[in-house]
């Protein structure tokens, strides 16, 4: 006999932790399948040592596609070193470039589409902690995504649940709070928008 609980949360799309991370929300820091949550943190952190030692671009997106668990395209370049607290939640697409000392932070998801640019010491985080000291443990998980041709400058901040839009530009140091329209160049902390771009 199936257990009711678990035949609810299939029903709710919550029995596979992973669905339940990229839908976004809260994870209950008592949520019973963490463990799988954490073994995959553990898998990061370890094969992280071998990709912040490669020597070659080719070697990069061979030790980084290991960790994501999907082949790095062969016109994407990452510079390392790169961070990533999971890896199974990023999506790199085609033409992309990351610079030196970026951290992808992307329990909720990082989508980053083709012909983006992400300049040296960027952080995409798509994770945070409620406010409410009784359940600060708990984590809330939303998106991040950069789409098409977009620019993060030097040093930016990506904060959970922003999507920087098509051609936009990140000024360096900036810290995104909301979502980047397309065409547009922000800056700041938080960040507004400067100017637009023409089309």
């Amino acid at each position: 006999m199936n257990d009711p609980i678990q035949e609810q949360q299939r029903k709710d799309g919550r029995g596979n932790l992973f669905e339940r991370m990229r839908q976004g929300g809260m994870l209950p820091a008592n949520d019973p399948q963490l463990p799988k949550m954490w073994a995959y943190v553990a898998r990061a952190i370890r094969l992280s040592a071998a990709l912040n030692t490669a020597t070659t671009i080719e070697d990069i997106r061979n030790k980084l596609g290991e960790i994501i668990g999907t082949a790095v395209d062969p016109t994407t370049t990452v510079f390392v070193p790169f961070h990533t607290n999971f890896g199974r939640h990023i999506q790199l697409g085609k033409q992309v470039f990351i610079n030196h000392g970026c951290s992808f932070l992307d329990l909720g998801g990082i989508i980053i589409e083709d012909d983006v640019m992400i300049g040296p010491g960027v952080r995409l985080i798509s994770e945070n902690h409620p406010l409410d000291p009784t359940q600060r443990k708990s984590l809330l998980l939303q998106k991040v995504v950069v789409k098409r041709n977009a620019w993060i400058g030097a040093g930016a901040t990506i904060l959970p649940g922003v999507t920087i839009g098509e051609n936009a530009v990140v000024a360096a140091g900036a810290v995104v709070s909301k979502d980047v329209p397309a065409n547009t160049v922000v800056g700041g902390v938080p960040a507004k928008v400067l100017k637009t771009l023409s089309s």
